[in-house]
């Protein structure tokens, strides 16, 4: 689910927020030196009225509080908030916040959506770009739970051309450290617990209107590779090869075409990702990553903090490359001392360091707390 509408899912809304960039070759998987400290990021949402002097001052708050890198979304899937060449343009943020980021020693990792796309002129022109579910319904005029649920289908070549361009256009910004996926899977087949109340559906099993994609291509190419027609399956879900198959869809465009990409413009490649990978056929932990950001968002679970521990090793031991995991923890959950204690279950588990969604819901009293747990770590 889109990161906003958690926030107002929930009933809280937001409050209003150089390290340099190191050459590597195209080919080098770029890890960190682990005897560092922890490193600690933010997500942030685009916000086009604060001044320049409101930025430097919420930049500031941020690094001595312990905030290594942010990530600020710069494409939600239907405006771009930098100067895009192909992308329809709603103001040119990053170039207003940028270098007012990095002169205050944070690393800046572009936001960007994957697979939705609410662009309406590809939506009208290139309607069989859309994922289509089990029931035959296209995602480009009858999404998923909501409007801008609009994936599209990954194993068309147009698609992976498109999403891959939109990669390579924004990692030749050249101030960048590197990109951050989102929204790179499919629809959710199964909504986390704590979400199928907003919509008033209880998903026991995966129901064919939000199983995606049965489109012909996907179906014929499963076939090629399997040599199994889906046609012919009576229950999809209960085929392994099925579900592996597009697990692949993804992984391929991530390792074969979205990694390589950012990596020859000398960018870090990190994402943000699911724990209940499965229902977002996102396999993850097979991935070329610089980094992972688990979102793990107990609440929308109904779990306890206990749970990020248990999913943060679990994340840590399942990556099947080396790279760091940084848990991803959900701020309005909680207050400051629940948020040291959010944080201290994620290096339990065995995180490199945490990633707050978001910066702007972080009160002066969280700041305050966070600062005094990582200057401590120190």
């Amino acid at each position: 689910m889109k990161k906003r509408e958690f926030l107002k899912m929930l009933g809280v809304g937001g409050l209003g927020l150089a390290v340099p960039r190191v050459a590597f070759p195209s080919d080098t998987l770029l890890v960190p030196d682990r005897a560092k400290k922890m490193k600690n990021w933010a997500w942030m949402t685009p916000e086009l009225e604060p001044s320049a002097d409101v930025w430097k001052k919420r930049f500031s708050v941020m690094r001595r509080s312990g905030i290594d890198a942010i990530i600020p979304e710069v494409y939600d899937g239907r405006h771009a908030y930098y100067e895009s060449k192909r992308l329809p343009v709603r103001e040119a943020w990053l170039e207003k916040v940028l270098p007012l980021a990095k002169a205050e020693g944070l690393e800046f990792h572009a936001w960007m959506w994957a697979m939705p796309c609410n662009i309406e002129q590809v939506r009208t022109k290139n309607p069989e770009w859309f994922s289509v579910n089990r029931k035959g319904e296209s995602a480009a005029d009858k999404p998923a739970y909501v409007e801008y649920y609009r994936f599209l289908c990954p194993s068309r070549p147009e698609v992976r051309e498109f999403i891959e361009a939109n990669v390579a256009e924004l990692a030749q910004v050249d101030a960048l450290d590197g990109i951050h996926l989102d929204y790179i899977r499919y629809p959710d087949v199964i909504l986390a617990e704590g979400i199928q109340p907003k919509y008033g559906i209880r998903q026991d099993r995966e129901y064919p209107e939000y199983d995606y994609c049965y489109c012909d291509v996907c179906v014929q190419e499963f076939k090629k590779e399997t040599g199994i027609d889906l046609t012919k399956v009576e229950d999809p879900t209960t085929s392994r090869e099925w579900r592996q198959f597009r697990y692949d869809r993804i992984t391929r465009l991530v390792n074969d075409g979205l990694v390589p990409i950012t990596r020859r413009q000398k960018k870090l490649v990190t994402a943000a990702v699911f724990p209940n990978w499965e229902a977002v056929r996102q396999q993850w932990s097979v991935w070329n990553l610089d980094a992972v950001l688990p979102m793990l968002y107990n609440a929308f679970y109904y779990k306890d903090i206990d749970w990020i521990r248990e999913q943060t090793k679990k994340g840590v031991q399942s990556l099947k490359n080396p790279m760091p995991l940084y848990s991803g923890v959900f701020v309005p959950s909680f207050n400051p001392e629940g948020l040291v204690k959010a944080v201290e279950a994620s290096l339990e588990g065995g995180a490199e360091g945490v990633s707050l969604f978001s910066a702007g819901a972080m009160t002066e009293a969280h700041w305050r707390r966070f600062e005094e747990l990582v200057s401590g770590r120190m």
